[in-house]
């Protein structure tokens, strides 16, 4: 029969025949007119899971809108399967309020307990001043399909520079007390300079309430490594709205003319109580990933990820910085963390079927926070919520529409610059190594400069950067966790001291108040750092079984990995001790 009808699936309007190509066109292209808004009530009202698709209440964060720091880098992940053509994606017809709110589009990501592809919705994202988003894509490889991240580019850079590897990180945490509880530490990191890196050391930066520090780090990419320098972001619950992955059966998506359109949230009130981070697969992950097996596939809880000195987590910083004046917050994390790991119970569940099932007014569902998503229709009409939102206009779809396919054909040539070959820079007699340089394609997504948002409140002046130390000699990388992680365990490591727990300022009185780094490195300079940057991963061990299917490319080995590494540190930290350049509040590094 030649009939036409419209399958209704949660979150998502189906044409399964087309009586007008017409509307097809325009359902793909600009989502305008009579038909696209009929066709997003559908969706709107379509909120039950049906034969096919899956709404997760658990899964990968979009990358645009949370970004982690590993201190040393890998290569993307490797998978043998190809990864679906992307979805059309429609947004929500309700978006939060501002002139420097965006929305940037879904991507499809790898789930090793499935051993599939789940999609990864788009997200209503404040765009951080400043920044510009470039997109992570797949690309085929040899050896399989290897996912590149995306990362927030510096808005004014006008080329791309691809480094050498840095060396292994040596950042330790920090070594002086802070000047205040008021203060948080910024990682040191390599920096290129003058022909080769040397190192910039780590400092203390204020904190500040309505913005979150993200610190200068590196990104993988398959032409080299991309230097990301530190930047204002706007804390979790101002971001925007982060939707729910969706896992698909492949006839769904691969229907002529299909499209998808999210409307169940993650209620970012509770987003931070479940939050993960798996670097190996590039991306924070939210929901019930407890059970210590996952512990042992590279998840990482927010607590033990930064006490393991194994990168940085701007979220968790900015949470520890808001709650410095309660000794006792940390200790709570890191309990409500065991308990639902010993308690299936206590556990959010992972799927928004599931959730509906769950009575939200028991005891034990507001102790444990197990609520984890909601409508975008109630998120939108509640009165407590950090964002306000309003409808989306007809003119303003078509420019969604037409930024969705800008930022594919951003996303395709990124892949097509970075595939391309590039011999070794040969580096004359005499001469420092020049790293590769090409023009950079301005991206869709651009959020406001410092100076655009007038009246409003505006981030603060990045800290001042100190100047490398040249006389920092840069260390073997050890391959896999840190040495001072459980390797069994991730999450067994006990909890750190930090030194901002402290309060001295008498010990830094020649320091400039807005920051403070170690007493050798107090200088201030203006370093050629490179601008441009990317999210990156990093190796882990113990991968779960379902995850046999994946190929991971091996990067090049260095000398001093394993334990020869760890004896080297422990050699550092017994002669730090000696020398007294341990602040009375850090510890050396565990065997």
């Amino acid at each position: 029969m030649n009939t036409s009808k419209i399958c209704l699936i949660p979150a998502i309007a189906v044409p399964a025949r087309h009586a007008s190509r017409r509307w097809l066109a325009a359902a793909l292209v600009g989502l305008l007119g009579v038909s696209c808004d009929l066709a997003s009530s559908w969706a709107q009202q379509a909120e039950n899971d049906t034969p096919g698709t899956q709404i997760l209440t658990r899964g990968p964060v979009h990358e645009a809108f949370a970004g982690m720091v590993a201190f040393n880098p890998d290569p993307g992940l490797v998978v043998t399967k190809a990864p679906p053509e992307g979805i059309e994606e429609v947004p929500p017809d309700e978006r939060p309020e501002g002139d420097n709110v965006a929305w940037i589009p879904g991507y499809w990501a790898w789930d090793d307990e499935r051993t599939d592809f789940l999609w990864v919705s788009g997200t209503w994202r404040a765009l951080p001043p400043g920044r510009q988003w470039m997109a992570g894509y797949w690309a085929k490889t040899p050896q399989g399909y290897q996912w590149t991240s995306g990362y927030w580019a510096d808005a004014t850079a006008r080329e791309i520079t691809y480094l050498p590897p840095p060396p292994a990180t040596v950042e330790a945490g920090p070594n002086i007390a802070a000047p205040s509880v008021d203060y948080t530490w910024s990682p040191g990191c390599w920096l290129w300079y003058q022909g080769r890196y040397a190192w910039g050391p780590g400092y203390w930066a204020q904190g500040r309430a309505d913005w979150d520090w993200m610190p200068a780090h590196y990104a993988w990419s398959p032409r080299g490594f991309i230097f990301v320098g530190g930047y204002w972001d706007y804390p979790v619950p101002r971001r925007g709205v982060l939707f729910a992955p969706v896992y698909f059966d492949a006839g769904v998506y691969s229907r002529r003319g299909y499209y998808y359109s999210p409307t169940i949230a993650i209620d970012l009130g509770v987003f931070t109580d479940h939050l993960f981070l798996r670097p190996r697969f590039c991306h924070y992950y939210f929901g019930d990933y407890y059970a210590t097996s996952y512990a042992q596939g590279g998840f990482y809880a927010a607590f033990a990820f930064q006490s393991s000195r194994y990168g940085y987590d701007p979220i968790y910083s900015h949470q520890r910085w808001t709650h410095r004046l309660d000794r006792e917050w940390e200790h709570r994390a890191e309990a409500a963390y065991q308990y639902r790991r010993d308690n299936e119970t206590a556990r959010p569940p992972r799927t928004w079927a599931a959730q509906k099932n769950i009575n939200p007014g028991t005891a034990e569902s507001k102790q444990n926070h197990v609520m984890v998503a909601t409508s975008i229709d109630q998120l939108a009409h509640r009165k407590d919520g950090a964002v306000r939102f309003q409808p989306v206009a007809k003119e303003e779809r078509q420019k969604l529409a037409q930024r969705g396919q800008a930022v594919q054909k951003s996303r395709d040539e990124r892949r097509t610059l970075e595939a391309k070959a590039v011999a070794p820079t040969t580096q004359r007699p005499g001469a420092a190594f020049e790293p590769a340089k090409v023009p950079i394609s301005r991206s869709p997504l651009v959020g406001k400069s410092a100076s655009q948002f007038g009246r409003k409140p505006s981030p603060p002046k990045s800290p001042p950067t100190p100047k490398p130390n040249l006389g920092v000699p840069s260390k073997p990388e050890s391959s896999g966790r840190p040495p001072n992680v459980d390797r069994s365990d991730p999450q067994s490591e006990p909890r750190k001291a930090q030194a901002e727990d402290a309060v001295a300022p008498r010990q830094i009185e020649a320091a400039p108040r807005e920051w403070q780094v170690q007493p050798a490195m107090r200088q201030r300079a203006n370093t050629p750092a490179v601008k441009a940057s990317e999210e990156s991963p990093r190796n882990t061990s113990g991968m779960e079984p379902q995850a046999q299917r994946i190929s991971e490319q091996p990067a090049p080995a260095r000398p001093g990995a394993g334990e020869k590494g760890a004896t080297k540190l422990l050699k550092s930290d017994r002669q730090k001790q000696e020398q007294g350049r341990f602040s009375p509040h850090e510890k050396p590094t565990a065997p």
